[in-house]
This record gives structure tokens, C-alpha cells and sequence, in this order.
């Protein structure tokens, strides 16, 4: 429940920048850039939080999700169980590694050809950090329609998510965007580094502390609900729609 709790805390807390953050870049653009001039402002707060945020996953924490605790010797428990699922293919990874690239290449056109500014991109990457929290909690396109690993417990990207999420910002000639972006891929490398040396930590066939029965958090609970839920919504919609349809072809009997 705890990991609970702070994913739901993350959720509110990320929200709660990026509406502030919006409505400052509403108000006043150039307020909302002056991060870019080493001005103390929002943007320096929100700095200051996803910093300490990356400095905690550097390390072992029962406060975060085994997704991207795996890395570490301490979370491993050695197993042998064949009936689990493999690790995610490479091809799966490059196809979100190119589907990443094609959107993020998009927003820089956008930049490029100044169609937004700098507080935009700023903008993007805020709500790519609450996008983040919503993969986490109820719906994620990349274990969905990519990866199709069994949950976030076992993703071979978790921790790509800050990386992910400051791309944008590699745009930005700023100490502020630049140290976010350096530190992100610190830990994608410590990550990936991990990975290689350790392929069994990554693995919930050699690893016990992946499996469903040893799970601590159980975040996928969200998900089942809304996929049952969405089941659910497409059945009764399928029912009025043919019934709809009976109605017609009695109307047009009748018509006949």
C-alpha cells in the first residue's frame, strides 16, 4: 500500500505543477521562462522535486514499485520457474525506442519551425510526467500495444520513464533542463548497465521477486478494473446497438 500511496501522491503532485505551470504560461510567458535565466520561480520548485526524485531511485527504497527496484542485488531472489513468461524481445524495445523518437522528433519540428517556444516544450514534458504516473496506475500504451509484458513489475523500461520524460528538454540551452536531462540518463545507464551485467535480476523466470505471489504493491489492480470496466461498457454499447437495429427492421416491417 505504501507504493500505493506514493504513486497516488506522485499523480496529484505532478497534476497539481503542470496546471500551475500552464496557467503561469497562460499569464505570462515570460515569468514562466525565467528558469532558462537562472530566475527562482515555479519552474526552479519543480526542478528541485524532480531532482530529488531521481537522486531517490539511485537507490533501494521500499517506497517505489519493484519495477525499477530489480536493479538492485537486494531485491533478487533466485529462482527457477520455465512456466513464467520470457523477458520482452529487442524488437519490441526498438519499436518503442522508434515510436518515442517519431513523437519527440515531431514536437521538435513544431520548435524548430516556431510553432511553440520554449515554455511549450517545458509544458510537454510536465505532462509527459503525468502521463508517466497514468501508464503506472491505470493504462499504458507501451505494455498494452508494444511490450505486452505482464505488468509494471516486470517492464524492461521502467526506468526509462525520466529520460522519456525530460526528452523534450534536450532542446533547452538551460543548467536546469540540461541537469534534469543528464541525471535521467544516468539512471537509464546505471539501468541498462545493471541489465547487462545481471540479466537475472530482469528476468521472472530466474527472479521470484517478479512473480504475482511475492508481489508487494499490486498496481495492476487499477488496470484489470478499468480493462473489465471498458469490457463491460463495449458489451452494453454492442447490446443497445442491436437493438437499435431490431427496432429499424421492425419499423421498416411495419413500413412494408
Amino acid at each position: 500500500m505504501k507504493v500505493m500511496r506514493t504513486h497516488v501522491l506522485r499523480l496529484i503532485l505532478r497534476s497539481l505543477l503542470f496546471v500551475l505551470s500552464l496557467g503561469l504560461y497562460i499569464y505570462d510567458r515570460t515569468r514562466f521562462g525565467g528558469i532558462l535565466r537562472g530566475e527562482w520561480g515555479l519552474l526552479s520548485v519543480v526542478w528541485l522535486i524532480f531532482v530529488g526524485d531521481m537522486l531517490l531511485r539511485l537507490f533501494p527504497s521500499r517506497l517505489e514499485s519493484m519495477g525499477c527496484q530489480k536493479q538492485f542485488s537486494c531485491e533478487y531472489v533466485p529462482a527457477d520457474r520455465p512456466e513464467a513468461r520470457p523477458p520482452t524481445s529487442p524488437a519490441r524495445i526498438w519499436l518503442v525506442v522508434a515510436v518515442w523518437i517519431a513523437l519527440n522528433a515531431c514536437v521538435a519540428a513544431l520548435y524548430f519551425l516556431q510553432w511553440i517556444d520554449v515554455g511549450a516544450l517545458v509544458l510537454v514534458s510536465l505532462f509527459y510526467g503525468v502521463c508517466d504516473i497514468v501508464c503506472i496506475l491505470f493504462f499504458c500504451p507501451f505494455q498494452s500495444w508494444m511490450m505486452k509484458n505482464r505488468c509494471c513489475v516486470t517492464c524492461r523500461i521502467y526506468n526509462w520513464d525520466f529520460a522519456m520524460m525530460f526528452t523534450p528538454l534536450l532542446l533547452v540551452p538551460s543548467f536546469y533542463s540540461w541537469s534534469l536531462c543528464g541525471l535521467s540518463l544516468l539512471l537509464l545507464l546505471r539501468w541498462e548497465i545493471a541489465r547487462l551485467c545481471h540479466p537475472e535480476y530482469f528476468d521472472e523466470r530466474r527472479n521470484a521477486a517478479l512473480s504475482c505471489a511475492n508481489c508487494r504493491e499490486h498496481l495492476c489492480r487499477h488496470k484489470k478494473a478499468i480493462r473489465a470496466l471498458a469490457k463491460r461498457t463495449r458489451e452494453e454499447i454492442d447490446g443497445v446497438r442491436e437493438r437499435i437495429g431490431d427496432v429499424k427492421d421492425k419499423i421498416k416491417q411495419r413500413i412494408k
